[in-house]
């Protein structure tokens, strides 16, 4: 079980009226953790935005090294190569004789 610790916190009334008419007053913790774990989602997201760091870098993607349309070329031709060998694995099949056993 993960390890909870007991918080006292005030809520407006009508917030906990809200609440109450969406999740019932016996989920109201639960839907107060979903709640604060989204935002502290969004904020770090926000924070990470704003810090100015890039999140791409080219080390990471040595593949990308000619520019993505050569990239996206080369992944192109593989599924188009790939996709001709298993026509011609289905053409054999199809022509091939049924062995007799």
């Amino acid at each position: 079980m993960k390890t909870v610790k007991r918080a006292h916190i005030l809520l407006p009334q009508e917030i906990v009226v809200e609440i109450d008419a969406m999740v019932g007053p016996r989920k109201r913790s639960a839907f107060l953790v979903e709640t604060a774990r989204a935002e502290i989602r969004r904020r770090k997201l926000l924070q990470f935005l704003e810090c100015g760091e890039p999140a791409w870098k080219d080390s990471d993607h040595p593949e990308l090294k000619q520019g993505s349309a050569a990239w996206v070329r080369r992944l192109r031709q593989e599924g188009q190569t790939r996709f001709a060998e298993i026509e011609r694995h289905t053409r054999n099949k199809k022509t091939r004789p049924e062995k007799k056993k």
